[in-house]
């Protein structure tokens, strides 16, 4: 027998869409791209032949449209892992779950899901205004400690390495390492960048910056930039991809991470128009996955 879901926890609008997103199954593809800033989608969609669908709500913006032929939506998250715990719960469910009966589908559907932002480098060879497409993302949030086989998503050999190089402290949540899709990341894989990408759970001490408040370990970000696993390194900071990585996997999607470089921590330089870095990465992604 199917499980049906309560109301309490499967929250709709009373149109029927799905509570934060106000999205129902026909309003979106199953190739979608997310972007963190809302305005970035809409310079996603002017790329598309033709756009059928737009909703906003709060930071979630979502367009979906036609390019080179094929079906593809854009969508907003916000910034952090609780956005994408958000973000990939009511995807899921709004494909996997009868919106009307509140009972599971049997027959599950997986998207593809690949994330495009900016980042910070932690690595001298990331350049700003190159890209780095993650390979694995190690998460310092938190957040899939909080669901049952969460443990599972991650590569316990790079977490233990993790810990005792950076000598961690017990006080934080234990990063968790969480794998991409290998498909989506040999299809992305050409010309960039690739390695461990670092989802902190705040932009200014989790990530190292000191303005008033002082941090606890002001060495962390040498201790992360020399760690080595195999032939893996910790190549930049970013803030979402850790729990888009590990939901998905539990959840049986398929997920990606690229991102481009503005601005290196460990050499100290940047770029202050990214803007034209990121449209030339909009668009490589794009005709990656729709090839």
């Amino acid at each position: 027998m199917s499980k049906e879901y309560k109301s309490s926890e499967l929250i709709l609008n009373p149109d029927g869409s799905i509570y934060h997103l106000h999205l129902k199954k026909e309003n979106v593809a199953d190739k979608i791209i997310l972007v963190g800033d809302p305005g970035r989608v809409k310079t996603i969609s002017d790329l598309f032949d033709k756009v059928e669908f737009k909703v906003e709500n709060r930071e979630f913006v979502t367009h979906t449209g036609i390019y080179n032929g094929e079906r593809l939506t854009a969508i907003s998250t916000g910034i952090g892992t609780d956005n994408i715990d958000i973000v990939l719960n009511e995807l899921d469910a709004i494909f996997n779950i009868d919106l009307k009966t509140h009972q599971k589908i049997e027959n599950l559907k997986s998207l593809k899901l690949v994330r495009i932002g900016t980042t910070g480098g932690l690595q001298e060879e990331l350049v700003p205004g190159s890209f780095v497409l993650s390979r694995y993302a190690a998460g310092f949030d938190g957040l899939m400690h909080f669901y049952r086989n969460g443990n599972s998503v991650s590569n316990e050999l790079i977490e233990k390495a993790f810990v005792k190089h950076t000598n961690w402290s017990g006080k934080r949540a234990v990063p968790y390492f969480a794998k991409g899709d290998d498909e989506l990341f040999n299809l992305l894989n050409e010309g960039v960048h690739s390695g461990i990408t670092i989802s902190a759970p705040g932009f200014y001490g989790p990530q190292g910056r000191q303005l008033r408040l002082p941090v606890i370990d002001s060495s962390l970000n040498e201790k992360i930039s020399s760690f080595r696993f195999e032939s893996l390194k910790i190549t930049n900071f970013e803030m979402e991809s850790s729990a888009l990585f590990g939901l998905s996997t539990l959840l049986g999607h398929q997920a990606a991470t690229i991102c481009a470089v503005v601005a290196n921590r460990i050499s100290g330089k940047s770029i202050t128009d990214h803007k034209p870095v990121i449209a030339d990465l909009l668009k490589f992604t794009l005709d990656q996955l729709v090839s």
